[in-house]
């Protein structure tokens, strides 16, 4: 007579990107409790069936209970499976990734480690995979889409859009070409009397901008 069926460990995991001193950076956290403790892993948590209606749900739920981020661009990745991931046994993540504006990090959770993605310590579990994969996927829809923007604060100078990209996107941009295709695609526009202050770098205070749609919108050609 066969015993009672094992079910799988199924999760959430989230790699969190930001910016840092001008560059890209994640969010990681020590794990609180085995296997793992102590270590800086991503930010995940058990899917809740009567909580949650699906795992985008269960992902901004436990952002918001351990990070104390909220209302950040997140979106699924893929997902993450098989009996040799978790010594807990059989388990499945699905793999989400969310865009932390730079100035959102000052309401994170104190444990909240914030790492360069170049200085990042091996991590427990598959989080290398997921984090990886997640660094491929934000730098590969960057070329094609207004993502690198949810890494702004909601208003912006083209310099500082500009330099999300680039940063995001790890290569220099014609300065001319950029703003050419930013001014054909549409998808900014200017704050009218909207200036942000004068620095010591630029004399002169700069035209400030938003997104024209606050979702995310794909080009028919890269930037």
């Amino acid at each position: 007579m066969a015993g009672p069926e094992k079910r799988p460990i199924v999760t959430v995991d989230t790699v969190l990107f930001t910016l840092r001193d001008g560059a890209l950076a994640t969010l990681l956290q020590p794990r609180a409790k085995p296997p793992h403790a102590g270590r800086l892993a991503l930010v995940g948590g058990y899917v809740r069936p009567d909580q949650d209606s699906g795992t985008l749900a269960a992902a901004t739920r436990i952002l918001a209970e351990k990070t104390g981020l909220t209302g950040l661009f997140l979106e699924q990745l893929m997902s993450f499976a098989g009996p040799d991931r978790d010594p807990r046994g059989w388990s499945l993540s699905v793999a989400h990734y969310a865009l932390v504006p730079e100035a959102a990090l000052a309401r994170a959770a104190p444990d909240i480690a914030v790492l360069t993605v170049g200085e990042v310590p091996p991590l427990p579990f598959d989080h290398d995979a997921i984090l990886a994969a997640a660094l491929a996927r934000l730098r590969g829809k960057s070329a094609w889409s207004t993502l690198p923007a949810f890494l702004l604060p909601e208003t912006f100078t083209l310099p500082m859009l500009k330099s999300v990209y680039e940063t995001v996107m790890g290569e220099p941009l014609n300065d001319s070409a950029f703003r050419r295709k930013i001014n054909e695609l549409r998808i900014i526009e200017e704050l009218p009397d909207a200036r942000s202050p004068a620095t010591a770098e630029r004399r002169r205070p700069a035209q400030l901008y938003r997104l024209s749609q606050r979702a995310l919108v794909a080009f028919d050609r890269v930037i």
